[in-house]
């Protein structure tokens, strides 16, 4: 998805460059390019908005259940470990879990065998890392969180470096959506404007 999107991203830049041809056979062409960017830009953020506000279940997944049994919100991770060796890790962010409540993550553990749930308070802090191994990929897993808990300082440090890669790249993956979504709005506006000037 990041791929189409620097690519939508180009492209509607581009068609706010042929706004600029107002007039002449350029100007009908170029209207018809803009037009055609205009409506990819809608029916991408329209499969993308559609595919996010689906259920995150993976056929032939597995769900790993989190239930939080401290006394306090915590915000959970979970890290598929694909190879340590390579630093071949995917991460997912569970969300902030209050207390006796639980999220579902899944995963599609073809290509693992073991993942991680990692747990910060509110100001970032590491409170909770543990290590999980998965013999039966077909079982999900039910991990309850009752104390404060670091089972390997060592893989716990890695687990911090591939969630603060999994944030800086949501942060950027938001600028460009938020940059896209902009100039998708902007081209719109200019196509309607002149829709509405030539009656």
């Amino acid at each position: 998805m990041n791929s189409i999107n620097y690519l939508l991203l180009f492209l509607l830049v581009f068609a706010l460059f042929l706004s600029f041809f107002k007039t002449g056979k350029i100007a009908r062409i170029a209207k018809t390019f803009r037009i055609l960017i205009t409506l990819f830009g809608i029916l991408f953020f329209g499969y993308w908005f559609f595919q996010k506000s689906l259920n995150k279940f993976l056929e032939k997944s597995m769900s790993i259940q989190v239930i939080n049994r401290l006394n306090q919100p915590i915000d959970f991770y979970a890290i598929k470990v694909i190879n340590k060796d390579k630093n071949q890790f995917l991460s997912k962010h569970i969300g902030n879990v209050r207390t006796n409540h639980y999220q579902i993550e899944y995963f599609d553990m073809s290509n693992s065998n073991e993942f991680w749930i990692v747990g910060y308070l509110p100001k970032n802090k590491m409170v909770y890392f543990t290590q999980h191994s998965v013999i039966n990929k077909e079982a999900d897993q039910k991990i309850e969180v009752k104390n404060y808990l670091n089972q390997s300082l060592k893989l716990s440090e890695k687990a911090e470096e591939v969630i603060e890669y999994l944030k800086l790249g949501n942060i950027g993956q938001s600028v460009i959506v938020t940059l896209t979504l902009l100039l998708l709005f902007l081209n719109i506006v200019l196509l309607t404007r002149k829709k509405v000037s030539s009656h």
